[in-house]
């Protein structure tokens, strides 16, 4: 197979703004010439070897953020948003797409965001909402996919937030250390059996956690609590530097980023990184270590993208038993469908099937990137008798030629190419003509239909 070219131009130019310096000097530094830098940046050439070991030898410049994926991730979203009826007769050609993405990232997420209004408008009038006559029902970006996004393009990995959490946990076993400086604080912990997962009074001081929680929820709530009493400035200069459109997004983010902090501190990165290798990615193992649920070691493992000591790219996402993806992270090429379900030929769906059980799975991509994808159901009890238990399933995988690190390929055939089962993001953007689950067609391909024959589908893609 031949070796793919690196074009990242966006990323160089930016790389060269960062450091203050010029074309041409930068030019010089890398040595390269000027015309020819400038060919790079505008990619009308890939990136060199010579430029990728100057920027590591001059700059100590980490490359692999040379295809961080952020194109990548933006060409997924395009597609899937240009997925939508309203441009069927408009489709832009998939080169297009990435020229797009690599030379004009900037556009690329106003072209995204217009789409996302665009919709969220389109679907209060379908509803007929109360929207209709009142002032405030301009079209805003949902605050919930605008917190989504912000984690997304930031590989879900928030260096600031995960060095401060990582600087609380050398104080200790994080569970113990929060309750010392909570008691420091003059909080007292108590137990309730009814009520929230979580309260915090903050006129009698007491932080109130669920007894019918298990013991890594009631130390994860607790951290998270912490972080909102004592990383608040940080927390706030993180928000202020993303710039999120509404109030009720920097809301939602500030949990997100506190929520960040709980699991980072119950997994320091660099004893969890190592761990992880150590222990070749056994999701029990580390959640036993490090006292943690086996959602929370996946997540975890979902963010280990800290600059110069990174670890396997993975994604990690959570499904109802709807097909309703509720979480979502991936530092991998592989992309979730950002409206819908996602693909039924993905394992995490038959993890309801077998409850306990991890389920393993060779998948292929349309674009031709092989995964392995580990699945299991996760079931949350209400508590008591008769509460409602609410269950989903969670996947945890990597691209195929990181099998070697992990526990779970032990016994694949990871080099069969038949052994991997074709999967997709969403019906109206997968290329296969032949999916037996296929629901709706592919707005790329046209159809025929033969009234006197009927196969697998009632068309034929072309």
């Amino acid at each position: 197979m031949a070796t793919q070219k690196l074009y990242a131009g966006a990323k160089l130019r930016e790389t060269r703004q960062r450091l203050a310096l010029t074309q041409k000097d930068f030019a010089a530094k890398l040595g390269v010439s000027l015309p020819y830098l400038n060919q790079m940046e505008n990619n009308n050439r890939p990136v060199s070897t010579t430029v990728v070991l100057a920027l590591a030898q001059e700059f100590g410049f980490d490359v692999t953020e040379l295809s961080t994926g952020d194109a990548e991730r933006m060409v997924s979203d395009m597609r899937e948003a240009l997925a939508d009826p309203v441009f069927v007769d408009d489709m832009p050609p998939l080169a297009d797409l990435r020229l797009t993405a690599s030379n004009a990232p900037a556009l690329a997420r106003a072209f995204l965001a217009m789409h996302t209004a665009y919709r969220e408008s389109h679907e209060r009038l379908a509803s007929l909402d109360e929207a209709l006559g009142r002032e405030d029902a301009r079209s805003r970006p949902s605050p919930w996919d605008e917190v989504r996004d912000f984690f997304h393009y930031c590989d879900n990995y928030i260096d600031a937030v995960d060095r401060a959490a990582e600087h609380f946990a050398r104080a200790g076993d994080s569970p113990a250390a929060a309750q010392t400086r909570l008691k420091e604080m003059g909080i007292t912990l108590a137990n309730s059996d009814e009520g929230p997962l979580r309260k915090f009074d903050r006129d009698s001081r007491i932080l109130y956690l669920s007894s019918r929680a298990e013991p890594e929820t009631r130390n994860f709530q607790m951290l998270l609590q912490l972080a909102l009493l004592t990383q608040d400035a940080l927390l706030e200069a993180t928000l202020d530097l993303a710039r999120f459109q509404s109030e009720a997004a920097r809301s939602i983010a500030k949990i997100g980023l506190a929520n960040y902090f709980a699991g980072a501190a119950m997994m320091p990165y660099a004893a969890f990184l190592e761990a992880a290798q150590e222990m070749r990615h056994d999701l029990e193992l580390l959640a036993n270590r490090f006292g943690a649920s086996i959602e929370q070691v996946c997540h975890r493992l979902s963010t280990l993208q800290r600059p110069g000591a990174k670890g396997i790219p993975f994604f990690f996402v959570r499904v109802d038993q709807a097909g309703t993806i509720t979480k979502r992270h991936s530092a991998t090429r592989l992309q979730f469908a950002r409206f819908g379900g996602a693909c039924p030929l993905w394992n995490v769906h038959r993890a309801f099937e077998t409850p306990g059980r991890f389920l393993r799975q060779l998948a292929e991509t349309p674009d031709g990137v092989r995964y392995i994808s580990l699945a299991r159901d996760v079931s949350k009890p209400g508590g008591s008798f008769g509460a409602p238990v609410r269950r989903f399933a969670i996947a945890l995988g990597c691209e195929v030629k990181h099998a070697d690190a992990l526990v779970y390929a032990d016994g694949l055939d990871v080099h069969n190419a038949p052994a991997f089962e074709p999967i997709g993001i969403s019906c109206r953007i997968c290329e296969r003509t032949d999916c037996h689950q296929r629901s709706v067609p592919p707005l790329e391909r046209n159809l025929s239909i033969t009234p006197d024959e009927r196969g697998l589908l009632p068309y034929k893609v072309g």
